[in-house]
C-alpha cells in the first residue's frame, strides 16, 4: 500500500513499524480480538475508513482491522498529531495512508478526500470532520456506508445535532459515552497525557505553580488530579454548577475564567467550546502564563485574540509560541492550541488507548453484524462495554466476585 500512500517520507518505514510493533505488546484486549476472529475474517470484503490522530496506538488499531479482512484507509485527525514514521511504517504493512505532520488545511482535506475514495463501508471518526464531508462534499457515498464509531465528546455533539435536525444518514456508534472509554481514556489518559505534553515541551517544573483547568468533565477531573499529583494549586473553572460543585468537593478552587487568568501559570481547556480563555483573560494574565488545550479543535484558546494582542510573536521552541504583549508581558501558547498531548506528546498511554481502541473495532464488527440498523446516534451496547472491561482484568490477571444464584434473584427482587 506504500506506493498509493501520501507521505511525508516513506523511508522513515522501518523506524515508524518499530514504534507500532511496542505498542502492540501492551495492547492485551485488541490481541485478544484479533485472536478470537481472525481465521473468521468478519471484515473481509469490506472497506474501513478511518480519520484518527496518527500515531503508534492508532496505527495498530488499523492494523487489527486489517488483519480481521478488511480494506483498510486512513487520514490523520489532525495536523500536529500525526507522526510521519509511524505513517510510513503502517503503509508498508499493508494500510493505506495519507497523512503527514503539519499538514495544511488544503492537504488535511486533500487527505480526507483520498481516504473517502476507497468508497468505505464502515467508518472511524474523531471529531466528526470524516461525516460532516459525507454530507457535504462526497454525499454519493452515503448509501454504500453501513455505519461507523466516533471517539470523541466534540464529535458526538456534532452527530446529535446532525441527528437532531434529520440530517444524519447512517448509524454511528458514541464510542466516547461507552464507560470503558469516558472514565478511563478521558480521565487517565488525557490526565497523564497532557502533562506528558506539557512538561515535554515546557522543561519546566509544576510543584508549587498555579493550574487553571477549564471544564470539570471526565477530561477536567484527569487533568486537575493529575495537576494536585505533580504538586500544583488547581484552580476549576465551569458552567455547569454540579460539575463546579464537584470539584470543590473533590478540593480545587472554583472561580470564573476571569479571576482565575491573574493567578494561573498553568492553563489547560478541555470544554469542546469556543473563546473559554479569550482577550479579557489575557489582559490580566501573568507574565510568563503558559496556554495549552486538551479539547479537540483549536478554538478554546482565542489564537485571534493573541494575535490582536500581540506587538511581537516567535517560536521560542519547538511546539511554543511567544506572545508579546504591549506592556511587555509574555504569554506563550503550546501546540499552536491544538490538542496538547498529541500535538506536542505521544497521546494517551497504550493500555488506555487499548480499551478505547477495542471499543472502536467492536462498534465495527457489531454494525457489520446488525446492517439493519436505522440513522442515528447509538450507545454502545453494555455486552461490549462489559467485555473490554472483562478483557482488561484478565490483561491484568485480576478476578472478581460472581453473584450466586440467590444473590441474583435477592437483588431482582422486591421482597426482602
Amino acid at each position: 500500500m506504500i506506493t498509493k500512500s501520501t507521505l511525508r517520507d516513506p523511508a522513515l518505514a522501518e523506524e515508524g513499524w518499530k514504534k507500532i510493533q511496542w505498542i502492540a505488546d501492551k495492547m492485551d484486549i485488541l490481541n485478544e480480538i484479533l485472536k478470537e476472529y481472525r481465521a473468521e475474517q468478519p471484515l473481509a470484503g469490506k472497506n474501513v475508513a478511518i480519520c484518527l490522530h496518527l500515531e503508534a496506538k492508532t496505527a495498530y488499531m488499523a492494523y487489527v482491522i486489517k488483519e480481521l479482512g478488511a480494506e483498510v484507509v486512513i487520514a490523520g485527525s489532525n495536523p500536529l498529531s500525526t507522526q510521519d514514521d509511524v505513517a510510513a511504517g503502517l503503509a508498508a504493512h499493508g494500510v493505506e495512508v495519507h497523512s503527514w505532520y503539519g499538514s495544511t488545511t488544503e492537504e488535511y482535506k486533500s487527505h480526507l478526500n483520498k481516504v473517502l475514495d476507497s468508497e468505505p463501508d464502515l467508518i472511524i471518526d474523531d471529531g466528526g470532520d470524516m461525516v460532516e464531508a459525507l454530507h457535504t462534499e462526497r454525499t454519493e457515498l452515503l448509501d454504500k456506508i453501513i455505519g461507523g464509531a466516533e471517539e470523541t465528546t466534540t464529535g458526538i455533539h456534532r452527530l446529535e445535532a446532525m441527528e437532531a435536525d434529520g440530517t444524519l444518514s447512517f448509524p454511528m456508534m458514541a464510542v466516547n459515552d461507552a464507560k470503558c472509554k469516558s472514565l478511563f481514556d478521558n480521565r487517565y489518559g488525557t490526565g497523564q497525557s497532557t502533562w506528558d505534553g506539557i512538561m515535554r515541551t515546557t522543561n519546566l517544573v509544576v510543584a508549587g505553580k498555579t493550574a487553571v483547568v477549564a471544564g470539570y468533565g471526565w477530561c477536567g477531573k484527569g487533568v486537575a488530579m493529575r495537576a494536585k499529583g505533580l504538586g500544583a494549586k488547581v484552580i476549576v473553572t465551569e458552567i455547569d454548577p454540579i460539575k463546579a460543585s464537584e470539584a470543590w468537593m473533590d478540593g480545587f478552587e472554583v472561580m470564573p475564567m476571569k479571576e482565575a487568568a491573574k493567578k494561573g501559570d498553568f492553563f489547560i481547556t478541555v470544554t469542546g467550546c469556543n473563546d473559554v480563555i479569550s482577550k479579557e483573560d489575557m489582559q490580566v494574565m501573568k507574565d510568563g502564563a503558559i496556554l495549552s488545550n486538551a479539547g479537540h479543535f483549536d478554538v478554546e484558546v482565542s489564537k485571534p485574540d493573541l494575535n490582536e494582542l500581540a506587538v511581537e510573536t516567535a517560536e521560542v521552541r519547538k511546539n511554543i509560541k511567544m506572545f508579546r504583549l504591549e506592556d511587555g508581558r509574555k504569554i506563550y501558547l503550546l501546540g499552536d492550541g491544538r490538542l496538547v498531548n498529541l500535538a506536542a506528546a505521544d497521546g494517551h498511554p497504550a493500555e488506555i488507548m487499548d480499551m478505547t481502541f477495542a471499543l472502536q473495532l467492536s462498534s465495527l464488527l457489531h454494525l457489520n453484524e446488525n446492517q439493519d440498523l436505522e440513522a442515528g446516534v447509538y450507545k454502545i451496547p453494555d455486552k461490549i462495554d462489559n467485555m473490554v472491561a472483562e478483557y482488561k482484568l484478565k490483561s491484568l490477571g485480576i478476578e472478581i466476585d460472581q453473584l450466586t444464584a440467590e444473590q441474583q434473584e435477592y437483588i431482582n427482587s422486591w421482597e426482602n
